[in-house]
């Protein structure tokens, strides 16, 4: 009888989809819920009826996502969508979905059941929808479809279910489109960016930059530049906010320290937008308003914020790592000596 060296066996591989779909307890209800959900965001989402003449939700979502990237005979152009500020909103479905993809293997092993104060947050989507409805505000509606979806997952699989996928449907709220309801937050953001980097370019690195507004200029006005609403830094908060989620769901479980990660993002986002604007000053300051130009313009130095923004971001995950080993946890060498015995053990 032989067998095999512990260090030779292979745990057992992930389950795949069509096991993980068996083990998950009364999909069918779900899937009715879902289908019926579906119906009535698809004949009664939209009430609006102007650019977007359809009472579909989805229909208005499709268009408010793709108008900026048709040709003039109405066809979608794929690379003007993949420019758009709004991609993210076509890739978090697909984001959520690897999350719990990912992890799986947790989310089987948790506990499952009907738990019927799901319905309130069941409830609570339709809510919103009704609300939307009324005020011609399909923003809203989109809200209460994912308000919606995560309610009755909680409904069919209890509140460990809940509690568990709360951060990746998080991410369903950038599939909101924006449009100009960003801008109340996009101007305060130009604002702010635009301080800072006069406060940062004049007090650190000792170039004389002033501000009026969201226009940065030097003291000669031989060049200006308008922080405009491209620039407020709304894609990059989006972005990071969008990153710190899936970072402190894959590396993190206590919710303290995920919500800590998540908050970290939005100082980090006003952050990079500084470097990104300081970057252009110091290059129309060094070579000419030309460079600052090349620098506002290109795809390429536009990402360099973005390191220190993901860099900040993991260090703080460094330093609210869970499982840390005590100090005065450490295992002495020495002998230990029985007591009243004098020998050694």
């Amino acid at each position: 009888m032989s067998s095999e060296p512990a260090s030779s066996i292979r745990p057992p591989a992930p389950p795949g989809l069509a096991e993980v779909w068996r083990q998950l307890p009364d999909r069918s209800v779900l899937l009715i819920l879902l289908a019926a959900w579906v119906v009535v965001f698809q004949l009664f989402g939209n009430s609006t009826l102007g650019y977007a003449n359809t009472r579909s939700l989805f229909g208005w979502w499709y268009w408010m996502e793709t108008r900026g990237s048709v040709d003039e005979a109405g066809r979608l152009v794929f690379n003007k969508l993949l420019n758009s500020d709004e991609l993210h909103a076509w890739l978090m479905p697909g984001v959520v979905l690897g999350l719990l993809w990912v992890r799986r293997e947790d989310l089987l092993a948790l506990p499952k059941r009907i738990w019927w104060p799901g319905l309130a947050a069941l409830a609570a989507g339709f809510a919103l929808h009704f609300v939307g409805f009324l005020v011609q505000q399909p923003r809203i509606s989109v809200l209460g479809f994912f308000a919606g979806l995560y309610g009755m997952t909680g409904l069919v699989w209890g509140w460990p279910w809940m509690r568990a996928v709360m951060f990746p449907f998080a991410l369903l709220v950038f599939c909101v489109p924006l449009g100009v309801a960003a801008e109340p937050l996009t101007v305060p953001l130009r604002l702010l960016a635009t301080k800072l980097t006069a406060m940062f370019c004049d007090g650190v690195l000792g170039i004389k930059v002033m501000y009026e507004g969201n226009r940065l200029f030097n003291a000669a006005r031989t060049y200006t530049y308008e922080v405009a609403q491209v620039c407020s830094g709304m894609k990059s908060l989006i972005t990071i906010v969008a990153f710190g989620v899936i970072y402190a769901y894959l590396n993190f479980k206590s919710f303290w320290r995920r919500l800590a990660i998540v908050a970290s993002a939005v100082p980090l986002a006003v952050a990079a937008n500084v470097c990104r604007l300081s970057m252009i000053v110091i290059a129309a300051e060094a070579f000419s308003p030309q460079a600052g130009n090349y620098v506002h313009d290109s795809g390429t130095l536009s990402l360099l914020p973005y390191i220190p923004a993901f860099g900040g971001m993991m260090l703080l995950g460094w330093w609210l790592r869970e499982n840390r080993k005590p100090k005065s946890a450490r295992v002495s060498n020495a002998p230990v000596l029985l007591a009243g015995a004098g020998q050694e053990p």
